[in-house]
């Protein structure tokens, strides 16, 4: 066998990019961006043109000669001002709107290739606070960027062309110039502080709303709804309290550039005054001088450029924080025929600083079905989750006949694998979309196939509109919708079906007739149950024991069930309770009368 010795890639296009950087966000269109810039620094261009132009025309007229060219000049440079300003707002809109749909789809994108690890660290709400929210903000970034481009252009233009003037005039203005350097870089520095902390506390309440939603059903039980309601608002007096320190620091860096500013203006004025006295000078280039004066000191211009583009800046940040979490990385190989064979090798899985797996050895041959037991937090659902790669272990590693699932293709492994759980998630559609999710091409006859074999074509075609009722449509009860995971998972086929707890709602006889069907001899492919019943434990060829994240023992559950602490798992009175469950499901499958369908769908279509 031989083995890849290149690290594995992530999969799809969205994971494979780096982070979003604070400094190299240029969003899905450069051109775009490009084109922005250039039209905002020509607009600064025009507007640095004019006040020379002005100058000029009043010099001619004051002397009474042909002004008409300037005059048309003048006008020409107010026209184009009018035209580059509204071309500039079209672009930043439309840079603005595609960067946000792109951060979006990315960050999406991302946060489904890196699975539970973002949940995990992150919290869905917050995760939704970004994803919305903060990825509108980091939107902006390009445009910010092009307008603050030619915020700083103007005023180097228009002290340079006070130079050109006098240079006694650039000379007097840059003697308050460090002055307001200092004003603005204290603050930027305050600024993304403040929006930092602003955006983090937005997100501990969009966490704290969602978990309370996820929740409702607890909280109304309890009749909390005021003590959750006071929870989930908790951080609003920090939220207040950042939010007003931030327009502080907006507030008193304009107000301290509102004080320097036209004292350098009054400055450049009074000596361009002594200048036309001493007829060094004309008229019109005092007009000139004053309105470079007041384009060199638009201090307020760049205050606003540099809060928001503060804003863009931190929730860059926070977008960079999802997107340093490393996407699932997947191989190039492919699988050799097979039966389907599972191997674990010393898995080892920490979950909270806890070995939730500790070393575990298993072997699932080919073709047969083991049924995963344990008391609660022995580590049976982190099991199969790794058992298909939905989780990678912290050191040992999984193969599927011969070959480390990290070594395969993410077509491969999702193709050979097929899972239900206990609450399945139906994402939308219609039922038989949700069937059929994952197959290239699902045919009415697989989907209907499979829901017969997870007893849900009958409930199913009760609706309304059958297979092609929407999800929002089809009022249905818990074990109804375990059945259509388990249609799912039917239909997907694969090598190797892993079913988390996804019989746990289902009544003694449904669950009795979809187990036989799992494990009969009509079954392809090999079967991996996380069992909490001692009548699917029965049906197994062998049951694996987990005990303290490691594997006590491996048999027939006829041969483990001789041990008390065995069974222990299923309960107190395990044993007798664990022999009538299987007696009833072996019954109830041999017997197979529509009479006990009926019973059963009808119990389970009245139960909400």
């Amino acid at each position: 066998m031989t083995t890849s010795t290149a690290p594995p890639a992530p999969h799809g296009r969205l994971a494979q990019h780096g982070r979003v950087g604070p400094h190299g966000l240029l969003g899905p269109a450069p051109a775009r961006c490009l084109a922005l810039c250039l039209v905002s620094t020509a607009s600064t261009g025009a507007a640095l043109l004019l006040p020379t132009a002005l100058g000029r025309t009043l010099d001619l007229l004051l002397a009474r000669e042909p002004a008409t060219r300037w005059v048309l000049a003048c006008a020409a440079l107010v026209l184009l001002l009018a035209l580059l300003d509204a071309a500039e707002t079209v672009l930043g809109g439309t840079v603005t709107a595609r960067t946000t749909s792109w951060l979006r789809r990315r960050l999406t994108g991302h946060v489904l290739a890196v699975g539970p690890r973002a949940t995990a660290r992150f919290g869905p709400g917050d995760l939704v606070a970004r994803l919305v929210g903060n990825a509108a903000q980091a939107g902006t970034a390009p445009a910010a960027r092009a307008a603050l481009l030619a915020a700083l252009a103007g005023p180097v233009g228009a002290v340079v062309a006070l130079g050109l003037i006098s240079p006694w005039l650039a000379a007097v203005f840059l003697t308050g110039a460090p002055v307001l350097a200092l004003l603005l870089r204290a603050f930027a520095r305050d600024t993304r502080e403040c929006v930092t902390r602003y955006q983090e506390v937005q997100g501990r309440i969009a966490q704290a709303l969602s978990e309370a939603v996820g929740g409702h059903r607890t909280i109304r039980a309890a009749g909390t709804e005021d003590r959750e309601t006071a929870r989930v608002l908790r951080p609003l007096p920090e939220l207040s309290a950042t939010g007003h320190r931030m327009w502080r620091v907006q507030g008193r860096a304009s107000g301290q550039s509102v004080a320097i500013a036209p004292l350098l203006q009054l400055g450049v004025v009074a000596v361009a005054g002594v200048l036309l006295a001493r007829h060094r000078v004309t008229v019109g280039e005092v007009l000139a001088a004053s309105r470079y004066a007041v384009l060199a000191s638009g201090v307020g211009v760049l205050v606003g450029q540099l809060a928001g583009l503060a804003r863009a800046r931190a929730a860059t940040g926070r977008l960079d924080e999802v997107l340093a979490e490393p996407p699932v990385g997947y191989g190039a190989r492919r699988l050799p025929p097979g039966p389907g064979r599972l191997e674990l090798r010393g898995v080892t899985a920490v979950r909270g600083g806890r070995a939730v797996l500790d070393g575990v050895d298993l072997v699932v041959p080919g073709g047969t079905s083991l049924a995963v037991v344990g008391r609660s937090g022995a580590g049976k659902s982190l099991l199969a989750a790794i058992a298909g790669r939905l989780a990678d272990p912290d050191s040992g590693e999984v193969l599927l006949d011969g070959v480390p699932l990290r070594e395969l293709t993410h077509d491969e492994v999702r193709g050979a694998i097929g899972y239900a759980f206990e609450r399945p998630a139906l994402l939308g559609g219609t039922l038989e979309e949700e069937i059929g999710l994952g197959l290239p091409s699902p045919s009415p006859a697989r989907v209907r196939r499979a829901a017969r074999t997870a007893r849900a074509d009958d409930f199913v075609r009760r609706l309304p509109h059958g297979y092609d009722t929407l999800v929002a449509d089809a009022p249905r009860s818990g074990g109804e919708s375990q059945r259509l995971g388990l249609a799912r998972a039917f239909a997907h086929g694969g090598r190797l079906l892993v079913l988390d707890d996804a019989l746990s709602s289902l009544d003694t006889v449904t669950e009795a007739r979809i187990a036989e069907a799992l494990v009969g001899d009509g079954t392809h492919g090999t079967r991996l149950l996380v069992a909490h019943r001692a009548a699917t434990a029965a049906r197994a060829d062998a049951v694996a024991w987990l005990d303290g994240g490691r594997v006590r023992a491996v048999g027939p559950h006829a041969e483990l069930w001789r041990a008390a602490e065995y069974r222990a798992v299923f309960g107190e009175g395990g044993e007798a309770a664990g022999t009538d469950a299987s007696n009833a499901g072996t019954d109830a499958s041999n017997a197979g009368t529509d009479a006990a369908s009926a019973g059963t769908d009808a119990a389970s279509g009245g139960s909400a």
